[in-house]
C-alpha cells in the first residue's frame, strides 16, 4: 500500500488532495514536485524537526528516558481503525481548534524500524473524538497528518480526547514508511480507569504522560516492522 491509498497526495502543507492509488508497491509513490513545492515541504520538514526538538527538550526535563530500542525489537502491534477515518486529512500537526475547553496534549516520538534506526518522511494520520466524546465526520476537526523529518521524529498539538460508551480515552493513527504497509493502531493514556473495561485496550500502546507547561506531554516510539 502507498500513501496515495490513504487518499493523501504529497505535495506542500495544506489540505491534501484525494489520490487514486495506482501501480504496484515497488512504484515510487512520491509525485513530481515543482522547485516550489520542494521547498515549501523542506521549509516544512526543518519547522517540524526544530519543534519536535524543543518539545522532546521540554519532555526530557520531565520524565523518564526511553526504553532503549533493541535490534529485533517486536514491531507495534496493529489495532482497528474503527468507523470514524476519513481519507484526505489536512497536513497540519497542530489540530486545536479554537474554540477547545479540552486539555492540551503534545504528542511526540519516532518512527524506527526493528533495527532501531529511524524512518525518514514516514506519514503519520491522526483522528480522535473531541472534548465531547464526537468524531468530527462532516469536516476534519481533530485530524491530520505529517511526515517525519530526518531523524525519524514527529509531533503533533491537539487535545486529550473524551470518553464514549464502550471506549476508554485513545486516539486513533496511522504510519506508513515510503512505500511500506500501512500501520494502523492506536494510543493509550496510563491510569485511566476506563482501560480496564475496554475490551481493545492494550498495556503495549500506552503512551509515557508528563506535565508539562499549559498541556500534558506524551511520548510514543513507533517500531515499524521493517528492516
Amino acid at each position: 500500500m502507498k500513501h496515495s491509498d490513504l487518499g493523501i497526495a504529497v505535495v506542500g502543507a495544506g489540505r491534501i488532495g484525494t489520490a487514486q492509488p495506482k501501480g504496484s508497491m515497488g512504484e515510487n509513490m512520491y509525485p513530481r514536485l515543482s522547485r516550489r513545492q520542494m521547498l515549501s515541504s523542506a521549509l516544512a520538514s526543518s519547522s517540524l524537526g526544530l519543534a519536535v526538538q524543543c518539545s522532546a527538550l521540554s519532555f526530557a526535563q520531565s520524565a523518564a528516558p526511553t526504553p532503549e530500542c533493541h535490534d529485533g525489537d517486536e514491531a507495534t502491534i496493529r489495532q482497528t481503525e474503527g468507523p470514524y477515518f476519513k481519507r484526505s486529512s489536512p497536513q497540519r500537526a497542530d489540530l486545536v481548534e479554537s474554540d477547545t475547553k479540552g486539555q492540551l496534549v503534545e504528542i511526540t516520538g519516532q518512527v524506527l524500524n526493528r533495527s532501531c534506526r529511524p524512518v525518514e518522511r514516514a506519514l503519520l494520520d491522526l483522528w480522535h473524538a473531541d472534548e465531547h466524546g464526537e468524531y468530527d465526520n462532516a469536516g476534519f476537526r481533530y485530524r491530520g497528518h505529517i511526515f517525519t523529518d530526518g531523524e525519524g521524529r514527529y509531533r503533533f498539538r491537539t487535545i486529550m480526547p473524551a470518553l464514549y460508551p464502550g471506549r476508554t480515552r485513545h486516539y486513533h493513527i496511522k504510519v506508513q514508511a515510503p512505500e511500506q504497509r500501512v500501520l494502523t493502531t492506536q494510543l493509550y493514556f496510563a491510569n485511566e480507569p476506563a482501560n480496564r473495561r475496554d475490551g481493545l485496550f492494550r498495556r503495549e500502546l500506552v503512551m509515557r504522560m508528563a506535565e508539562a507547561p499549559n498541556s500534558l506531554a506524551a511520548r510514543f516510539d513507533f517500531i515499524l516492522d521493517i528492516r
